[in-house]
């Protein structure tokens, strides 16, 4: 018998295909609303500034500061026990909206800038980050 249990994969919506699919493509694909222009990150049904359902998709450069981060120690899933340690990274983007993902460097800190990488799990891809050569 295997031991080992597949990671949980997130699924694309009609709301959220779009932020996948750019993803894909290695392309980080924020909302904009269509009623006032702010962007949004996470893909969500309403603006949070006019509440307009008006949508357009715009590429993001990718690039920012970690704002915060996380280790994980233990797995909320078992899927994740082979992955312990982790770092998740809260990246606070050029364009203005926060984005979350797997972190890929040495020990993360306070405004480190970052690039996104775009990680291929099993079928998916997945945003990540890791440090920025450039250094802006």
């Amino acid at each position: 018998m295997n031991d080992l249990v597949a990671k949980p994969v997130a699924s694309a919506t009609v709301l959220s295909e779009p932020y996948w699919q750019g993803l894909q493509n290695g392309k980080l694909l924020l909302q904009a609303c269509a009623g006032c222009g702010v962007l949004r990150h996470y893909p969500r049904l309403l603006c949070d500034r006019c509440y307009s359902d008006g949508v357009h998709w715009q590429a993001a450069c990718g690039r920012g500061l970690i704002h915060s981060w996380t280790v994980a120690h233990h797995a909320f899933h078992p899927g994740f026990a082979e992955d312990l340690p982790y770092t998740l990274v809260t990246v606070a983007l050029v364009e203005g909206p926060r984005a979350l993902g797997r972190w890929w460097g040495a020990a993360a800190a306070l405004d480190l800038p970052v690039r996104a990488r775009f990680d291929v799990v099993g079928t998916r891809v997945e945003l990540a980050f890791e440090p920025d050569p450039d250094d802006r």
